[in-house]
């Protein structure tokens, strides 16, 4: 066990490719917890997400002969699981099946068999949701969104992952988050808008600045409203100064 665990991933798959029965089962132990939260995310449902990963592994057990060494032996492994999760997905949309009634309702909808479940918590209820809208996206960009955004996989890796370009990865990317963000913008939390300031009972009501200016009350073409008014009111002051003063 101590050889298995200083042996690299590359030494483990060619000592399995030479017939030790341990090797292969010490390289999936390494990096199982990683390809399981591929598939789990790729998929969004467990018993998919197992059977899928269970399907790469059988894939890469017998494949192993054929590991070229032109990519780390983790980068092969989570491109045969990506690869099996979405031959999945493809299957599913070929073949869609209708989930069986649930047994405790009737056909009215009327609970029987037991009490109506508890509301799921809040944080459940946003992950529900953040699953779904990832489940929406076309596969490829759901893959990269996975493998970079959730998994935290550099471009380059994943680019080498899905056998692609990195900047098609990035673009998969700029594509499925610009997609996320319209179908999660509800989520986002909502900035009360600020009251509007009390007038001042001293001065007058102030036009509405929504209203056109044909709108205004007192403001008409030729008659500019109440800066006229003042204007009006000082020259008044003025002439009646110079008559005092005559």
């Amino acid at each position: 066990m101590d050889e298995d665990a200083a042996a690299t991933d590359l030494e483990l798959l060619r000592a399995h490719v030479d017939g030790d029965p341990h090797a292969f089962a010490e390289l999936f132990r390494r990096h199982r917890d990683r390809l399981w939260a591929v598939a789990l995310r790729t998929l969004g449902d467990r018993e998919e997400a197992a059977d899928a990963l269970q399907d790469a592994l059988l894939s890469a057990h017998r494949a192993a002969a054929r590991f070229r060494g032109d990519s780390a032996v983790t980068t092969w492994l989570h491109r045969i699981v990506v690869n099996a999760c979405l031959d999945r997905i493809r299957r599913r949309q070929a073949h869609p099946t209708v989930p069986l009634p649930d047994g405790n309702r009737t056909e009215d909808g009327s609970g029987v068999g037991g009490p109506e479940p508890a509301a799921a918590a809040p944080d459940h209820d946003t992950a529900l949701v953040v699953r779904e809208a990832l489940a929406a996206l076309p596969l490829e960009q759901r893959a990269a969104l996975v493998l970079v955004d959730v998994q935290g996989y550099a471009v380059a890796e994943v680019a080498r992952i899905l056998g692609v370009a990195e900047g098609t990865v990035k673009s998969r990317c700029a594509r499925g988050r610009a997609r996320l963000a319209v179908m999660l913008g509800h989520l986002r939390p909502t900035v009360a808008a600020a009251p509007p300031p009390r007038a001042d009972p001293a001065l007058p009501p102030r036009a509405d600045p929504a209203l056109p200016i044909r709108d205004v009350p007192g403001v008409t073409p030729g008659n500019p409203g109440p800066a006229e008014g003042v204007g009006s009111r000082s020259s008044r002051f003025r002439r009646d100064a110079n008559q005092e003063d005559t």
